[in-house]
């Protein structure tokens, strides 16, 4: 297998820490998007990252149906149960970590093309900040006190909650999500020293 992508996109860093959970050989292949000769339309029309070409030379998008495929194909350790209402469960949460890098994403490319002041908010920034908000304080209320996002082991779930946190640190770093949301931070903080999670953090360049 080979997984097309770019180090600073969460939702390859999502799919990068299943296959190194998975203990999965796959071989990573660092693309520009903007670059003629990038390959990515041939993998996924939409030209969007990430795409995992499968031996056959099939190839799977996007992040949600990649790990999906990655579950079935590596059962163990099991990231996303089998159980009807913990299986939902585990991809509500990943949708809602999704929804919030999505948000993150509209403003990062918002202030890039406009002329908004540094720090100011558009209205279409400011709605989606109000989502990030909402978000994160859905994810709050729900870990509770717990030490998994659903479950007693590590899930996709809190695959999807770590990387769309460590995504808002990257990308929009003046959102303090630490202070109102402790216990996300116990998470992060312990997620953060497990190797898969590590070892994919992307560059400060």
């Amino acid at each position: 297998m080979k997984l097309l992508g770019s180090p600073g996109s969460p939702y390859v860093r999502k799919v990068r820490i299943v296959l190194a959970e998975k203990g999965a050989a796959c071989e990573y292949q660092r693309i520009h998007l903007a670059a003629p000769d990038s390959g990515i339309a041939a993998a996924n029309p939409l030209g969007k990252i990430p795409a995992l070409i499968r031996d056959d030379g099939h190839a799977l998008y996007d992040s949600a149906v990649i790990v999906e495929y990655l579950e079935g194909l590596y059962p163990a350790p099991v990231l996303i149960p089998a159980a009807l209402d913990d299986r939902i469960e585990v991809k509500r949460w990943e949708a809602l970590a999704d929804g919030i890098m999505d948000a993150t994403v509209a403003i990062s490319h918002d202030y890039i093309l406009s002329d908004v002041p540094d720090g100011g908010l558009s209205w279409s920034n400011a709605n989606q900040r109000k989502k990030i908000d909402l978000g994160l304080g859905a994810m709050s209320r729900d870990l509770g006190q717990r030490s998994f996002c659903h479950g007693n082991s590590l899930s996709l779930a809190d695959i999807a909650c770590f990387v769309a946190l460590g995504y808002l640190d990257q990308v929009l770093p003046k959102i303090d999500w630490r202070t109102p949301h402790e216990n996300l931070r116990r998470l992060y903080e312990r997620l953060a020293a497990r190797q898969s999670f590590a070892a994919t953090r992307p560059s400060a360049a």
